[in-house]
C-alpha cells in the first residue's frame, strides 16, 4: 500500500528535491515526467501545482503533500500540518504605487479612497485571504460593517460590496496598478520586483514557507508509519541545517571543564585516544552556539573538526 506524495512544481520544485536528496531519497525523471521515480518503493510521487496540493490532500486524493503555507491558508484545506520545512520563504503583502505618499497602510488606503467616494480595485491570486483581510480591517468595518467585499473571477462573483472589489489575477500582478488595480496582494521574496514596478509595500498579510501536510484519515490508516518516516527524514534535514557536528581532542585534566561548557543535542560522546591521558569528544550543537563556545574550545582542546550534518534525526518523535 503506497503512500501518495504530492510535491510542488514551479518555484518550490528545485528546493524540494534538494531537501529530498539531503534526506536520502533519490528522485529521477522529474525533468521529464510529472510522475518521477523515487528509491523508496512504498512512496508514489506526483508533481502538481502548489495551489492544488492542499485541497487534493484534504480530499484524500493524496496522503501527503508539500505546499506553501500561503496556499494552505488560501484554500482553507482541512489538513494536518506535519512539519515546517523552512524553505521557500515569502511574504504575502499589500502594495500600492510608490507615488502615493500619503498611503502607507491598508487602513489609510481605505480611508483615503472611501472618504472621497472612490471605489477600490484590488488584484490578487489570493482571493480568500484578501477578502478576509479586507473584511477584518477596522476602517472597512466602520464604513460597511459585515458587508462582504465583492470578489470577481471570470466564472463567478460573490459579495455584496462593489465599493471594494477583489479581482482574480492570473499572474504578473505587480503590473496591474494603477490602470487595472489600485492595489495588489501578492507574494514577494525580496521586494525587488515590486520596486522595479514602482510599487511599495504597505502591509504584510502573512509570511509563508513550505510545509509538509497530511490527510487526516491517512494518519489513522495503515499508512501512518510510512508518513511519519517521511516526516522524520525531512525534519532531519531541517534540524541538520541548524546544527554543527564537532570533534575535538582534549587532555584528561581539561575534559570535565570542557564538558561543563559544551552544549550538546543529547550527551557528548567521549572516547579514550591511543595517547594516554587524551580523549576524543564529539557532539552535535546548535549552529548559533558555535561562536559562543569557540573561545572555550580554543583554550581547553586541540584538533577541532567541524562538519555540517546532512540530517539530525530525532527518532523517538512521531
Amino acid at each position: 500500500m503506497k503512500v501518495k506524495l504530492a510535491v510542488p512544481a514551479g518555484s518550490l520544485q528545485k528546493a524540494t528535491f534538494e531537501v529530498f536528496e539531503k534526506a536520502g531519497y533519490r528522485v529521477s525523471g522529474q525533468e521529464r515526467s510529472y510522475r518521477p521515480a523515487i528509491n523508496d518503493p512504498e512512496i508514489e510521487l506526483r508533481i502538481l501545482r502548489p495551489q492544488e496540493i492542499p485541497i487534493l490532500v484534504s480530499e484524500g486524493l493524496y496522503d501527503v503533500g508539500i505546499s506553501g503555507y500561503d496556499w494552505i491558508k488560501e484554500t482553507d484545506a482541512d489538513v494536518e500540518l506535519l512539519q515546517n520545512l523552512e524553505y521557500g520563504k515569502v511574504r504575502l503583502v499589500a502594495a500600492v504605487p510608490k507615488s502615493w505618499a500619503d498611503i502607507n497602510s491598508f487602513s489609510s488606503l481605505l480611508e483615503t479612497f472611501l472618504a472621497n467616494g472612490k471605489s477600490i480595485k484590488i488584484s490578487t491570486e489570493y482571493l480568500n485571504i484578501t477578502a478576509r483581510y479586507v473584511q477584518n480591517n477596522p476602517v472597512y468595518r466602520k464604513f460597511f460593517g459585515d458587508l462582504e467585499p465583492l470578489t470577481v473571477t471570470p466564472w463567478w462573483r460573490k459579495g455584496q460590496n462593489p465599493k471594494v472589489a477583489i479581482f482574480l489575477s492570473f499572474g504578473a500582478t505587480e503590473a496591474k496598478p494603477p490602470e487595472v488595480a489600485d492595489a495588489i496582494v501578492d507574494v514577494t521574496e525580496t521586494g525587488t520586483s515590486l520596486e522595479q514596478n514602482n510599487l511599495k509595500i504597505i502591509e504584510v498579510l502573512l509570511e509563508s514557507t513550505a510545509f509538509l501536510i497530511a490527510n487526516k484519515k491517512s494518519l489513522q490508516s495503515g499508512k501512518q508509519e510510512k508518513i511519519f518516516d517521511i516526516k522524520a527524514m525531512l525534519k532531519g534535514v531541517v534540524d541538520g541545517s541548524k546544527r554543527l557536528h564537532i570533534f575535538v581532542n582534549v587532555k584528561k585534566e581539561n575534559l570535565k571543564p570542557l564538558l561543563k561548557e559544551l552544549p550538546a543535542l543529547k550527551r557528548p560522546t567521549v572516547s579514550p585516544l591511543a595517547d594516554k591521558g587524551w580523549y576524543a569528544v564529539n557532539t552535535v550543537i546548535d549552529r548559533d552556539d558555535f561562536f559562543k563556545i569557540l573561545p572555550t574550545i580554543r583554550k581547553l582542546a586541540q584538533g577541532l573538526v567541524v562538519y555540517e550534518p546532512r540530517q539530525v534525526l530525532a527518532l523517538e518523535e512521531g
